[in-house]
This record gives C-alpha cells, sequence and structure tokens, in this order.
C-alpha cells in the first residue's frame, strides 16, 4: 500500500493539470519545499524554505511579494487597528472591558505581550543563488528580484525564517480556549498571487485568502510526544511509529531521542497547514469512494461521543458532495480540533471540537465543502468572497439536508432571512466590495454566506434543478485546480441551458437592487380574469404564477423575462401551465388574463416556491 501510495504522489502533475477553458488563461505555479524545527516551550520555530516559482504570465515580473500573516498578531497592525475602528469587531478578537457604566470591547491584540505576539522574520532571501533586496511592510515581503523574471521561465527564491505563535486570537496560534496547543495556519512565507489582475498582496486583517497552485514537501520536526494532522500526506509514518495509511504501526523511539521530524507531501494545493497536541486521538474512516478521513481531537470524555458520530456523517456528506459536484481529488482528509470556529484549508479543517454535536457536525459539513469550493475551484475570496462562502454554503445546506431524518422544502431558508434583514437594514453593500472594505462585519458575512448561496439556489428558480446541477458538475470540471472567476459561472450556467444570464449576474452581484413584484389587481374581464402584476424592485425576474381555483384544482402561468432569451422547462410537470408573452424590465405593470371568472379563484401566489428572493412576500398573495 506503501508504494501505491508514493506512486500517487508523484502522478499527479497530468492528474491535476489545469484545463481552464477560457482562451489564453495562464497560472501562476510554485513549488515549496521547506523544513521547520518547532521548540514547544517557546512557541518559537525556524524554517528554510526553497521555492520554485513558475511565471507562466506573459509578463516580466521584476518583484514578488510574499504574505508574513504570523505579523498580523502585534499591537499596532493593521488587523489591531481594524478591530478598534470597526463597529461590530468579531467576537472572538475582543475582551469586553468595563469602563465606569459603560461597556466597551478591547482588541485582544492589543494586548499581547512580546512572548504573546505572533511573528515571521525574513533573512537571507536569495533567487538562483544571488541576494534580493527585501523588505517587511506589515505582512506583506516586498521584494525586487536580483533578475527579472521573463515569461515562461522559473526562478528558485530560497529564505530562512523565524517565527513565533500568536496566543490564539483568529485561527492560527497556541493554547486556545479548547487547550489545543498549535493551530498551525498561515504560519509559513507564503508567495502572492500574482495573476491577470496584477498582484493581489493584500494585508491581512482575518479575512479571506488567495494562493498560488503548487506542490508542498514540507519537514516538521517537534517534541517526540505530538501528534500532527494537516495538510498532505505523511511520508515517513513507519520511521516515527505513526501512520496515517497503515494501522497498526508500532515503533520504539530511543528515549535520549527528544524529537521526531514528521515528512508530508501535499500535491496540487494552494495553502498547506498543520495542528499539533500531545493528546490528540486519531480516528480513520475509509470511505466508499477510497478516500481516508481522518479525525484528530482532544482526549476529553465530554467530546468523545460527538467526534466518534461525526465520522459516518462526514462520509455520508461526502460521498454527496461528490455526487452534486465532482470527485474529491485526494486520496486523505483530515478534520482537525484547532479550538477556533472553523477554517478550511488544502486537505484539512481546524474546527472547534466542543459544543452540540448539530454544531460539530455543522461546521464539518461547511468546511469539507470549501475543499469543493475553494480548495479545488480556487476563486479570489478576497474580491468574490460570495462564489466561496456563498457556493460552499449551498453544498452544505444540501448536503445536511439529504442526510436529515426529515427534509425541508427550501433548506436555503435561514440564509434568505439574513439577506431580507440586511436589505431592511440599509446597510447592504455590493458584492464586488472587497472583502476587507466592508464597514462592518455583519453585512459582509450575510453577502458571502446568504447572498451568495442565493445566488446558486435562484439560479434554480431561473433555469430549474436539474441544469443547476448539470451546471455545478460542469462548472466543476471545466475549472477545477484553476482560479475561476464570476463570469465563469454564468457562462457555464448559459453553455448548459442556452439562457442569457448576464443580467442576472451584474443585478445580483453588482449592484444593491431588490426583487419586488406585486400583485396590483385582480379584476373580472367578463367570462374571464384579469390579473395584473407590477414590478416595484428595480430587478427584473421571470415569474411564476399560481393559480388555485375553488374546486382545489390549479394552474400556473410562466411570464418569461425578455432578458434572458429563454423559456424554463415546467417544474410543476403535473399541473397545467400557460407560459405568456415575455415581460420587457421597461414595463412597470404586466396584465394576464385567467380563462375563469374571479369568483372561480380561491387563491394566487407568486412563485409558490419561495426561490426567488422576493423581498417583499405581503403583496405575493391573493386570498379571497
Amino acid at each position: 500500500m506503501r508504494k501505491q501510495l508514493l506512486l500517487a504522489l508523484f502522478i499527479p502533475c497530468g492528474l491535476f493539470a489545469q484545463n481552464n477553458p477560457n482562451p489564453g488563461y495562464w497560472q501562476q505555479h510554485a513549488d515549496y519545499k521547506m523544513e521547520v524545527t518547532m521548540d514547544v516551550k517557546t512557541y518559537q520555530y525556524k524554517g528554510k524554505q526553497t521555492l520554485v516559482y513558475t511565471n507562466n504570465s506573459p509578463d516580466t515580473l521584476r518583484r514578488v511579494y510574499y504574505h508574513l500573516f504570523n505579523n498580523a498578531f502585534q499591537p499596532n497592525s493593521a488587523m489591531d487597528a481594524r478591530l478598534k475602528t470597526i463597529k461590530d469587531p468579531d467576537g472572538r478578537m475582543v475582551t469586553k472591558v468595563k469602563i465606569g457604566d459603560k461597556e466597551v470591547k478591547e482588541s485582544r491584540i492589543s494586548a499581547l505581550k512580546p512572548n504573546e505576539i505572533g511573528y515571521l522574520k525574513i533573512n537571507n532571501f536569495k533567487q538562483d543563488g544571488v541576494p534580493a533586496t527585501n523588505k517587511t511592510v506589515g505582512t506583506i515581503l516586498e521584494v525586487t528580484l536580483a533578475k527579472p523574471l521573463l515569461p515562461k521561465t522559473s526562478t528558485t527564491l530560497t529564505l530562512d525564517f523565524d517565527g513565533q505563535v500568536p496566543v490564539q486570537i483568529r485561527r492560527s496560534g497556541r493554547n486556545n480556549k479548547e487547550g489545543v496547543e498549535l493551530s498551525m495556519a498561515q504560519w509559513y512565507p507564503k508567495l502572492a498571487e500574482y495573476d491577470f489582475e496584477g498582484w493581489q498582496a493584500d494585508p491581512y486583517i482575518g479575512r479571506e485568502f488567495h494562493g498560488v497552485w503548487g506542490n508542498f514537501d514540507v519537514k516538521i520536526t517537534i517534541d517526540k510526544n505530538y501528534i500532527i494532522g494537516g495538510s498532505g500526506y505523511l511520508q515517513n509514518g513507519n520511521q516515527i511509529g505513526y501512520n496515517y495509511q497503515d494501522a497498526g504501526v508500532t515503533v520504539t523511539i530511543p528515549k535520549k531521542q527528544k524529537t521526531l521530524t514528521w515528512h508530508f507531501v501535499a500535491p496540487n494545493v494552494h495553502d498547506f497547514t498543520w495542528a499539533a497536541d500531545k493528546n490528540y486521538l486519531h480516528d480513520k474512516w475509509q470511505t466508499e469512494d477510497g478516500v481516508t478521513l481522518h479525525f484528530l481531537y482532544k482526549n476529553n470524555p465530554k467530546i468523545i461521543d460527538n467526534w466518534k458520530k461525526l465520522q459516518p456523517k462526514t462520509a455520508a456528506l461526502m460521498a454527496i458532495y461528490n455526487k452534486t459536484v465532482g470527485q474529491y481529488p485526494y486520496k486523505q482528509y483530515s478534520v482537525i480540533q484547532g479550538g477556533d470556529g472553523g477554517m478550511e484549508y488544502a486537505m484539512c479543517t481546524l474546527i472547534l471540537g466542543e459544543g452540540t454535536f448539530d454544531g460539530l457536525l455543522g461546521v464539518t459539513a461547511h468546511e469539507m465543502a470549501h475543499s469543493w469550493f475553494q480548495h479545488v475551484l480556487a476563486t479570489n475570496e478576497a474580491k468574490h468572497s460570495w462564489m466561496d462562502e456563498g457556493f460552499t454554503t449551498w453544498l452544505e445546506n444540501y448536503g445536511l439536508n439529504e442526510i436529515a431524518e426529515k427534509k425541508v422544502e427550501n433548506p436555503h431558508a435561514d440564509s434568505y432571512a439574513g439577506y431580507y434583514s440586511l436589505v431592511k437594514s440599509g446597510k447592504e453593500q455590493p458584492q464586488t466590495t472587497h472583502a476587507d472594505r466592508y464597514d462592518e462585519n455583519r453585512p459582509y458575512s450575510i453577502q458571502a454566506y446568504s447572498k451568495g448561496n442565493i445566488f446558486l439556489s435562484q439560479l434554480e428558480y431561473l433555469i430549474g434543478q436539474e441544469n443547476l446541477l448539470k451546471t455545478l458538475k460542469r462548472y466543476y470540471s471545466d475549472f477545477k485546480f484553476t482560479h475561476p472567476t464570476p463570469n465563469d459561472i454564468k457562462k457555464t450556467a448559459e453553455r448548459v441551458t442556452g439562457a442569457n444570464l448576464d443580467w442576472y449576474l451584474t443585478e445580483w452581484t453588482q449592484t444593491t437592487n431588490t426583487i419586488d413584484y406585486g400583485i396590483k389587481t385582480v379584476e373580472e374581464n367578463g367570462a374571464n380574469t384579469k390579473l395584473t402584476l407590477e414590478r416595484i424592485g428595480r430587478m427584473p425576474m421571470p415569474l411564476e404564477i399560481l393559480v388555485v381555483y375553488n374546486d382545489d384544482t390549479a394552474e400556473t402561468f410562466y411570464v418569461p423575462q425578455t432578458l434572458m432569451r429563454w423559456t424554463k422547462d415546467n417544474p410543476y410537470p403535473n399541473v397545467k401551465r400557460t407560459v405568456t408573452e415575455g415581460w420587457d424590465w421597461a414595463y412597470p405593470t404586466f396584465d394576464i388574463s385567467i380563462g375563469k371568472p374571479k369568483t372561480d379563484i380561491k387563491a394566487i401566489v407568486i412563485d409558490p416556491s419561495e426561490l426567488m428572493a422576493d423581498i417583499n412576500k405581503a403583496n405575493n398573495v391573493y386570498q379571497k
């Protein structure tokens, strides 16, 4: 089995070759080799990094940039400043202090002592063996290359780094509230992405990420009593007395040996994360698709039952995700108690381990869904967080509903409620807003998670469930291991259906225009009934109208949106349907003739599915 695993690790270049269908598409490539030694007494570490960077762009690069995420966890950092100035700071990152009769929130970062802060210090930076000028500006290392990097060429960048693990404030850190000793996220100098829009070297304030595809070869030397889980495949389990792939490995480690070196290889990913603790329990679950699921959690009697129950549910969710979107491409995935909310990483997640079982299952469902929507379909999260978080929320809701004992008709109802509350608040900003630039955290979260989710659930309203599922599968097949953009999901839906959807992408993601249709009048018209609809909101949509008669029979009317140049198949095949002429967005009202008198009509409903995000449902219903 070990031989087969090693062979699998060296084949991926062909298996994972990017196949983005956009003419002229290119993406950069970075292969990392790192060796790091962790001092578990001081929480300081030293590392060496060799990075082979391939410039696939048409541009000559004279500078490169690295993220030094640890530097955010220092007093007066940009992240600290953001916590002090934003109206609704992340509750995990502040403490409540009483000043007189008033309770105020203070940044936890501001209170960090020198031995509690995080840092990454870079030394001995060279390009192909030649020193290169560099300077650290907050969480970014700015490098002037010793020699320009021409298009279609590669260069080797080497550096030494000294790091300190901060007291855990957010995502990365040590000794958090659940007692996990090391959560090593964003812990190494990480090359910034250069894409068709230029360098993506944003300072880190705790939001989202964008990374360069590549291969990671990482060796971690740490106290021998620690167990590590994270990205990649463990290469030397037999040597250290621990193996993710084969059970029952026993190796006697000499007492005088104080440390062990763990060797991981992660092929074709854009990040590398690990966590370590002396008291991790480690369970494995083999899925029917051949993926080994790893569960690492604290040996805490209060949580063990929940973590055992979680394992078959996680396998069931992975099977649904595979069927719904596409095959998970790696041979392992790790669910690791990291002690701070939940965050997705390459081939693993770090999550809270305590709390209720439903909470544990929900966060696992969400973070594992990111393996499709971010760690295979690697959108620029900072610019298009709604594609990352929203599509993941859609898959999470869909998957949890599929495995639920009792399914609900609309598993995305909470997202609609969140979106409606945001609209009502008047604080909505367009989804084109950079993730770091939202005025408040709550509007960011709702637009990313809820409104992003509705983009897909409402797309089902526009093109039908079958076409939505076809769109997701084709989107995954066409764009996996690349950096898709909003236009790519839109174009995929258009290729599947033939509909024109540019108006939908524009209205929903680039504006704060809302949908509001209403029933204006229902009038007698001889033996027929004249139904007059009105468009109140700025955003146009096609309409499904349900008419229920006194004898409880029903029929539907479909009003096409002329901008779509397309008609959706009948979602209610057992109900009589009439397709009307199209309603052009310029006209404020639209009339439908119903072939029965008004006295025969019990009720009329706009969008009985409630998948259209109409902000005022009160005017969507007529009842006798």
